[in-house]
């Protein structure tokens, strides 16, 4: 069984169709980046997902269970989860460790306060108030209490926003720990870079529908876009798209002697994709 199957998901707010028809997919122990500009529908479905908005039509099941219909089992399932929302609020007069012991009375099989916060890279605030915490730091409190439970899914919401670029670098060692102890994680993020290191499958969605649901490295037929190779000549940069970079830089070669200057072979990055995906739909 997968951890999440969606077939047919819709949402309306009035006139607004927020999720028109989303199909979705998402194996166990899968780290599934869902990627959309703001108001593509992208939160609206994951909070679907999370138990905190209704459907208007269509079949959810998280961990085998529906979190609109299976009220009853409601506890047992949030169990099962962990969530880090985007932003979040907790008492600032409490000390790291105050609120992960506390939250950690929720669950049936926590993890050890201790474990979590050496696994946030929080060792050094063990004792300091939450409201003296940086931006970065505080991020990683949220994903502490995120995973306090030892969850089988984790919901990831813009998870690195505010870190510094080894603050996310840490982060995104965490993830792939957590991913490689069997936990399921759906990871929604603005950072391109971030999608492309971690996740195993993206799906990219705009105006409420799911465009593409691929590998990061084959999205809209990356793996086999044209090469763009560039170079200098005297005073000029000169460039020349190709389905056969190997053959155009030899034949190249003959041209120079030595090496041939400022040479640079790419194809199109995954946020070059992505922005053509979501710029097509709105043009």
């Amino acid at each position: 069984m997968n951890a999440i199957e969606v077939t047919g998901l819709t949402k309306s707010y009035g006139d607004v169709h927020a999720v028109r028809g989303i199909d979705l997919s998402i194996a166990n122990g899968e780290i599934f980046a869902l990627l959309g500009p703001n108001g593509a529908g992208k939160t609206t479905a994951v909070e679907i997902l999370e138990g905190f908005r209704t459907r208007d039509s269509g079949s959810v099941n998280v961990l085998g269970f529906d979190p609109q219909t299976e009220g009853n089992k409601a506890r047992e399932w949030r169990n099962r989860i962990g969530i880090v929302l985007q932003s979040t609020s907790d008492s600032g007069d409490l000390t790291v460790i105050e609120t992960i012991e506390h939250f950690s009375g929720y669950y049936s099989n926590p993890r050890s306060a201790d474990e979590v916060i050496n696994a946030v890279g929080l060792e050094e605030k063990t004792r300091s108030l939450i409201r003296k915490l940086s931006g970065g730091q505080r991020r990683r409190l949220d994903v502490a209490l995120g995973i306090i439970g030892n969850p089988e899914l984790l919901f990831l919401d813009e998870p690195t926003t505010g870190f510094d670029p080894e603050a996310r670098r840490s982060f995104w060692e965490l993830i792939k720990k957590l991913r490689g102890n069997g936990t399921t994680i759906l990871l929604t993020t603005h950072y391109l870079d971030e999608a492309e290191a971690l996740a195993d499958r993206v799906g990219v969605i705009s105006a409420g529908q799911i465009l593409e649901i691929s590998t990061p490295a084959d999205l809209g037929g990356r793996s086999t876009a044209q090469a763009v190779v560039s170079w200098r000549d005297g005073e000029k940069l000169f460039s020349e798209s190709t389905d056969n970079p190997t053959a155009f830089v030899n034949h190249l070669t003959a041209s120079f002697v030595g090496e041939i200057p400022e040479l640079t072979v790419t194809r199109p990055s995954l946020e070059d994709i992505y922005l053509t995906m979501i710029g097509t739909v709105h043009e």
